[in-house]
């Protein structure tokens, strides 16, 4: 049998993440969420299709503000650490706080933190370096979305973007970078496309993570062609707790239920899904 392209658990990162679309009713003292621009974002329809989120317009972070905001990934990094987990994940993707600045769709600022690409990446390699040297940079990853267009944080150039990104995390020797595939523009959508996250793969020095809708079959087809160190399940292994055995057993597997990701119930959708023995 082919390399078996499944994640297993050898360690426990935390994920650290800053998600900037937000209502202020959800902000201390009812202030406007941060970003790296102003621009307000349209509503978005939920991902039920059929409720639609409303977004308070952003505050254009100032730069005397910016070192604080990469302080705040240190502390969350070593507290992290102390609360027993055994790295960090920084998330730089999907419209959170650090995509915002690297997408010069939303990045519109004329400073430092703007208008080149090395400029607008300047604000996620300040907080790689400040939680590599805080934990050590063999306890920190990143997970990047280059081509992505979640919460309508997209790049005019995501090839140029992805591969700055994946030569200059060398200079920091993380432990991974964690990529999710061109084919994943928008959320739960998987496309056709014809990018590739191979020459972000060459790149990069250490270990090289994909995601973004992969089954069992081109799991292993991506780790047997060196298109990858180590295949990233979310969906999948969150339906299935015992995802490493059903893949080596070629065994069917529970559908998720999209309906249950994002509700306040901690059971519901998240501990109740069967393993392969519970079922008859």
């Amino acid at each position: 049998m082919a390399a078996e392209a499944v994640t297993i658990p050898l360690l426990t990162p935390y994920k650290l993440g800053k998600f900037n679309l937000s209502h202020r009713c959800f902000q201390p003292n009812g202030q406007a969420p941060i970003s790296s621009s102003d621009r307000p974002l349209t509503p978005q329809i939920r991902a039920n299709g059929i409720d639609v989120a409303d977004f308070t317009p952003p505050r254009r972070l100032r730069i005397e503000e910016i070192p604080q905001i990469v302080n705040d990934f240190r502390l969350a990094a070593r507290n992290a650490i102390e609360a027993g987990f055994d790295g960090v994940e920084i998330h730089g993707a999907h419209g959170y706080l650090i995509d915002q600045f690297m997408k010069d769709q939303v990045n519109d600022r004329t400073d430092q933190y703007g208008g080149s690409l090395e400029n607008r990446c300047r604000f996620a390699l300040e907080i790689v370096e400040a939680v590599s040297n805080e934990i050590g940079a063999d306890r920190v990853g990143i997970r990047l979305s280059p081509f992505a267009d979640y919460m309508q944080s997209g790049d005019s150039n995501p090839e140029a973007l992805g591969l700055y990104m994946a030569e200059s995390l060398n200079k920091y020797e993380i432990l991974y970078c964690h990529m999710v595939e061109p084919r994943m523009k928008t959320v739960g959508e998987k496309s056709e496309s014809p990018h590739s996250l191979v020459p972000m793969r060459k790149a990069f020095k250490g270990s090289f993570f994909v995601a973004g809708g992969y089954d069992r079959e081109d799991g292993n087809k991506a780790i047997v062609e060196n298109r990858a160190d180590l295949v990233v399940y979310g969906r999948l292994f969150l339906a299935n707790p015992d995802l490493p055995k059903r893949f080596k057993l070629n065994a069917s597997l529970n559908k998720y239920n999209r309906d249950t990701f994002y509700i306040s119930d901690p059971v519901l959708g998240y501990t109740d899904y069967p393993f392969l023995e519970d079922i008859a």
